[in-house]
Formats: structure tokens, sequence, C-alpha cells
């Protein structure tokens, strides 16, 4: 093994990773050699000779509105949705549905230290993330008599951090024989020159490879493979910052089941021309994702002939994947493309001393396999009760935000229940008591009812 990493460093001009190399102690090289010999070298630097000749905008492409599956307006668009939720029911009874949160990333963002699905949320009660997701999949486990594995990819920053709070809080009642555990694969970071990065002794610098990458190693970890065996045929994935997700939402599997789709999304209608979200839309005649620092700003501001945003569809990061898609990605190599992050890092030198430095972080994007489907599927959903990403300490997209859209719907179910409540009261429903309006209108008659202080209504 380290005559042949040797030679390949030495192939791609990297002899200061060599001279490295040669002064540590015995113990560390071998570390060093292992961590190298962990990453295909010949793929990194394919993907950096690659960018060091590829354009940062999709340009010359031909961008037209994508056909999206609107918000039901008729009594005949009403049908159909009722249609899709039944066949989206008959999917998960016979165990055909599985679930998989993207939760690689650390709280930091958020002032928080420690893996972000750990961090405390719910309005009430101060649920978790990582709890409310589970308690979901409980929820509708119980309610259709199914088993849905719970798959949680980590990264190797927060991966043992999260298998550890899985346990003290005892999986929160799904059982540890139902939850599933894989890590989020590493690339090495580059220099613009194409240099590895020496981090300290015996280390190189490293970045996770993308929520792309979550496909690539759900394969290799054999999990792939271990739910097909068992007759599963559909994957919903989400990120685990968005507390509003309607996990293994039947009507939007039935939707994904009745248009043949191997790739699904769920979309929300822009904010306004600003707001920094992908945009599902048509591309050379296939449906996509283009990211908003990718897409040319004419696209991004355009309107239409009533002035609304042409381009309106917002990405929500909720998908479905056909597991068998999911494996022919994965036949002949990864088949994801990479993108290229130019960023700043602060390191430390083997010699002890800091330093800021230029680097290029590849990764890949997991809307990316929606081109690559046979067929696709798109279907709109109210930003108000399916989408409030976490992901800033204050402002949009906060936590504080969050907590108000989640009193906001839960006092639309206690009025539509017919209640009536008073202002600024914080409201909790548990997943446990109820996962949708109808379930919470069935078990709750709030008619006389006043609510003048916060209220959970519990498992």
């Amino acid at each position: 093994m380290k005559e042949k990493i040797l030679e390949k460093l030495k192939l791609y001009n990297q002899q200061h990773i060599i001279d490295h190399y040669m002064g540590l102690t015995g113990d560390e090289q071998n570390r060093l050699l292992n961590l190298l010999d962990y990453f295909d070298l010949d793929l990194i630097f394919r993907i950096y000779g690659d960018f060091l000749k590829a354009v940062t905008k999709k340009e010359g492409l031909k961008i037209s509105p994508a056909n999206i599956v609107p918000l039901p307006k008729t009594p005949q668009e009403e049908a159909i949705r009722e249609k899709a939720r039944d066949l989206g029911e008959k999917l998960i009874k016979n165990n055909k549905i599985a679930v998989l949160i993207v939760a690689g990333g650390q709280g930091t963002r958020l002032g928080y230290d420690g893996p972000k699905g750990t961090f405390k949320i719910s309005p009430v009660k101060g649920k978790t993330l990582f709890q409310l997701f589970t308690e979901q999949v409980m929820a509708i486990s119980k309610r259709y008599s199914a088993r849905i594995p719970l798959i949680i990819m980590t990264s190797h920053e927060n991966d043992e951090d999260t298998r550890t709070f899985f346990k003290d809080n005892r999986f929160f009642g799904l059982g540890e024989d139902n939850i599933y555990f894989f890590r989020q694969g590493m690339l090495p970071t580059l220099t613009p020159d194409g240099k590895l990065i020496i981090k300290d002794r015996g280390q190189i610098a490293t970045n996770p490879d993308g929520h792309g990458g979550s496909l690539k190693a759900l394969n290799d970890s054999g999990l792939l493979d271990m739910l097909l065996a068992d007759g599963y045929t559909e994957l919903f994935y989400c990120q685990v910052d968005n507390p509003l997700v309607k996990i293994a939402d039947p009507v939007f599997l039935g939707y994904h089941y009745m248009s043949e789709s191997e790739a699904s999304t769920k979309v929300v209608r822009r904010r306004n021309v600003e707001e920094k979200v992908g945009v599902y839309l048509n591309f050379n005649g296939q449906d996509g994702i283009i990211e908003y620092s990718d897409l040319d700003p004419s696209y991004m501001k355009a309107l239409d002939e009533k002035g609304e945003i042409l381009y309106w569809a917002g990405n929500t990061a909720i998908h479905i994947f056909s597991l068998p898609f999911v494996k022919r990605l994965n036949s002949h190599g990864y088949a994801l493309p990479y993108h290229c992050a130019k960023k700043t890092m602060d390191i430390k030198t083997p010699e002890g001393n800091d330093n800021t430095i230029d680097v290029w972080k590849f990764e890949t994007f997991v809307f990316d396999a929606i081109p690559l489907a046979k067929k696709t599927c798109a279907i709109e959903v109210k930003r108000e009760e399916e989408f409030s990403p976490v992901k800033n300490m204050t402002g949009v997209d906060s936590p504080e935000k969050a907590r108000d859209d989640m009193c906001a719907l839960f006092r639309r179910w206690v009025e539509g229940a017919g209640a009536k409540v008073k202002d600024h009261i914080k409201i909790e429903v548990s997943p446990l008591f109820a996962i949708d309006y109808q379930e919470f209108k069935n078990k709750f008659n709030g008619k006389g009812v006043t609510i003048e202080d916060d209220i959970y209504f519990g498992d």
C-alpha cells in the first residue's frame, strides 16, 4: 500500500505530502497512509481537472417552467389528490417505504454545540428535531400497521454523538432494531492550485461530499441492498433542519406512484425574487433543480404576464427516490456530478502556526439525480404547513420563525376543531397524538372551549 500511495502522490505533483510523510513517526505515517488509502485520489484529481476548465453558471441552457402538480382548486383535482392518498397509504401498509433523514450537520450557525438533529425546537415541550421525526415514524407505523425503517445519515464529525443521543433517549420508543445509521462520505479539500492540504501531523484537510453523497453512502453502507432485499421500493428523503416535514406523506407518495416517477419533489412558492433557494424548472427538456447561485439572475427575477414570479417553484429538499433508481445511480461509479465550493479555511500548519488559506471543496447535490430519472414528479405544497427550515440564529429560517410557524399550524388545527385561542398562546401537537389535521379533529372537539394558556396535546 505504501509504495502505491507514494507513487500516486508523485503522479499528481504532491511532493509536499511525500516530504511531510518522511518526517513523521511510524504511527503517524501509518495514520496518514490509511487516510490517503481511504480516498479515491484518481477521482479527486480528475474532479479538480474538470473544474479548471468548467464554467460556474448554468450557461447555454434552454430554460422554461416545469410541469408541477398545483395545489388542488377544483373538485376534480381534489378527487385526484384523494386517489393519490389512497395509493400512498397502500404503499405504506405494504411495507414499501423507508425514510432517510440527512443529518450530517452541526448546529454551529445556530450557536449550538452538537448535531443539528439534537437541537430543541418544538414550541412547548422543547422536543428535538430527531424526536419529532422519530415520533412521526412511530405514529405512521402504528396507523398503518407498517414497518418503516428510519435511516439517519450522520457525518464523521457527529456520528458518535448522534448514535449516543438516540441510545441515551432509548430511541424515542421506536426500537433500536428499526433505526439505522450510516456516515456521509468525505473528500480531500484542495488548494486552488490542486494541492492536498496538511492539516496537522498525520492528517490532511477534508470536507463532507455534500447531501448528494447520501445516496452513494447508502449504497456503500449495504443498507440499500438490505432495503431492496426486504421488498422496500421507495425512499422518502428529507433534511434534518425542517421541523414541518410530513414524513412519508401518503399524498406525496401517491402522486409519485401514479406518475411512475423515479425522483419526486415537493416545492413551495418562492417568497420573492430575492429568496436564496434552488428553483425547480425545466432545462434542456428535463425537469430538475438549479441552485440559485448557479442560475442567471434574469431567471431568478423573471415575472409572468400577471407580474408574478415565473420560476416560482422553490426547492424544499423533500424528495422520494425509487430504490432501484438509487441502485442504478451507483451501478457504474457514482452518477451525480460534482460541484466546487470556493472558500477559505483556517488551518494549523505542521509547525503549529495558524494560517488562513483559499480552498476548493467538492460536493454533490442530491437534486442532481432528478434529470437522470426516467420519469419525475413535482407537487406544490403550502409553505406555512410544510417548510420552515432552521438554518440561521435569527431572522428568516431561524428557530424562532420555525416555532412561530409550528404554533400557527397547530392554532389552525385547534380553531378548525371549534376552539377559541387567545393571542400569543403557544400550541404543540405531538405526532403521537395526531399526525394531520383530520386525525386531530377526530380526537379533539373544541366546541365551547377557550384556550388561554400554552397547551400541549400529548402522546
